[in-house]
């Protein structure tokens, strides 16, 4: 994986090579100064961004496909990809210290609620009889199944992501539109407000909140950036910026008039 400059110079700082396979997914730590990582060798690696070491390193019991941090305890981090399991583990004794079972053949993503008691997966369980557990919520401590029955629709979700400042977050689906839940018990799904217009198409397309909460991007099969209204659920703007299918868009965390865009085949772009 590599590290960019992205405000000044566009260059990359440095590469870190600590993976025999590709790496799926990569977290920055919560101080900042290190990066986990995780990928198809199935290894999980902290990395101290500065000196390059290797402060956790540990062989995981699947392939990687996400990674989160917890929001209150820098030292835990659940892991998902390729199993019916999802695990949290502790980098202070390398050992996995939960696990979560969730009878499906993959997770695609993981998204902790406001204070971290409890966290939501999106999975691949998706039939033509059923779409429970396409959507879980999980208490963390407990590792008990809070709800499978939060999306009812017949597609999975990608991408989740959380509002930053109200009790809500979106799933991108593969059915061309993004869906709003409450982060509150039972997660009901606001039938009403919807946020369609864009292509999704099979690929997994990344969504994410402005730091404002005002906006909702989101990438598009197409290689176009779309903006919602979070509150009309109405586009304001489009972007062209790939020629393949823009994987993602995310806003810098400091700068919130940048936005980075990657794409299918690896290019990856700063929009001021």
């Amino acid at each position: 994986f590599k590290v960019w400059n992205a405000v000044d110079t566009g260059c990359c700082l440095k590469t870190y090579s600590c993976h025999s396979c590709a790496v799926r997914t990569a977290q920055w730590s919560l101080c900042g100064r290190r990066i986990l990582s995780g990928g198809f060798d199935s290894m999980l690696n902290l990395t101290d961004v500065e000196t390059g070491t290797q402060i956790f390193s540990s062989k995981n019991e699947f392939r990687v496909s996400t990674l989160k941090f917890h929001v209150s305890e820098p030292n835990i981090f659940i892991c998902g990809g390729f199993s019916p399991e999802v695990k949290a583990w502790d980098i202070r004794n390398c050992k996995v210290i939960k696990t979560y079972k969730a009878a499906v053949q993959q997770t695609l993503d993981v998204l902790f609620l406001p204070e971290g008691k409890e966290f939501l997966t999106s999975t691949d369980a998706v039939s033509r009889d059923s779409a429970d557990r396409t959507i879980i919520a999980w208490d963390f401590h407990s590792s008990a199944k809070i709800s499978n029955q939060i999306f009812h629709e017949r597609y999975t979700c990608p991408s989740l992501t959380l509002h930053p400042r109200e009790p809500a977050f979106v799933a991108q689906t593969n059915g061309n539109y993004m869906a709003l839940f409450s982060t509150q018990r039972p997660y009901k799904i606001n039938k009403r407000k919807r946020y369609e217009g864009h292509k999704v198409e099979g690929f997994a397309v990344g969504c994410e909140f402005s730091p404002d909460g005002m906006l909702l991007v989101t990438g598009s099969s197409e290689g176009k950036v779309f903006f919602y209204n979070y509150h009309t659920a109405r586009i304001t703007q489009t972007l062209s910026a790939h020629n393949e299918a823009c994987v993602s868009a995310t806003f810098h965390p400091v700068l919130p008039s940048l936005l980075a865009t990657c794409d299918w085949t690896g290019d990856i772009k700063i929009w001021q």
